[in-house]
Formats: C-alpha cells, structure tokens, sequence
C-alpha cells in the first residue's frame, strides 16, 4: 500500500525552524554546563561522581557520628537514631568543622528521637580510612576525628 501524505505529515518551514532553534539552545546549554558547570547543574552539567575516578591507591572513606553518653557508653548517631541522614553529614562536614558547637543539634535530635536514653556528652564526626592497594580493600583502615563537641557545664 503506498504512503498517502496527509496535510499533518508535512512540516512547515517555520516549524523546522523552530526545532533547529530549540536543539542549538539545547545543545549550547548542554555544552556550556560540560564546560563550565557542576554536578548540581545535572542534566546540563557533567556528574563527575561518573565521569571521574579515584587513584588505585587511594583509601575510601566512610563517614560516621557517634556520640558518648552520660554513663561513658559509645552511641551510634545514624539515621535511625537523629532522623539526619549521613549525606546531610557529609554536605555540611566543613561547617561543623568550622564551627563545632553546631555538632549540639545533633544531640538535640538524638534527645528528641531517644527521650529516655541518657543524655550525650559528646558527638564526634568519624571519618574511617579503609586501606585500598590496587583498587582493592586490604581489610586495613584508620578512624580520624574530624570535629568534637563537648558539653560545657
């Protein structure tokens, strides 16, 4: 059966145009955010998360809080025990370095979420170094503080 051209099927010059304009903005958008942009420009900016990698060597972080309460006991301070997220940690790991006291709305949160446990004393954020060699784990790693806050009484 041959094709039968109905008036729908024809694109006017204009609406060519228009889709040549529409794909250089889009492509021009696309280039300058590869350029010059970041992963919160995503998806007009490159995400490096997958466009980079690490050095064979280089050790892997893992991040963490903890707490130690009244009674000296080591607490864990994740997710389910604040309601804040490790990555909410990790973005704003340089303000509470900057600035340690911030670390007490952690405690606050905790307080709020366990009302009957004993009461912190102090949160740390932990930051464990796993060994790699060769893009591989060696099972070795080292726990670095990088900002304490204490009670003051």
């Amino acid at each position: 059966m041959p094709y039968l051209r109905h008036a729908m099927d024809v694109l006017t010059s204009r609406g060519r145009r228009a889709r040549v304009v529409v794909t250089a903005v889009g492509l021009a958008v696309l280039l300058s955010g590869t350029v010059w942009g970041a992963d919160d420009h995503f998806p007009f900016g490159p995400f490096r998360m997958y466009s980079t990698s690490d050095p064979a060597d280089a050790d892997a972080p893992d991040t963490r809080v903890e707490g130690v309460d009244r009674s000296g006991n080591l607490v864990d301070l994740g997710e389910g025990a604040t309601g804040i997220r490790r990555a909410e940690i990790e973005g704003q790991q340089s303000r509470y370095v900057a600035d340690p006291s911030r670390l007490s709305e952690i405690a606050e949160a905790y307080g709020r979420r366990q009302p009957d446990a004993p009461e912190l004393t102090e949160v740390r954020i932990v930051i464990r170094w796993h060994d790699i060699t060769d893009r591989r784990p060696t099972g070795g790693w080292v726990d670095e503080t990088v900002v304490r806050w204490q009670v003051t009484r």
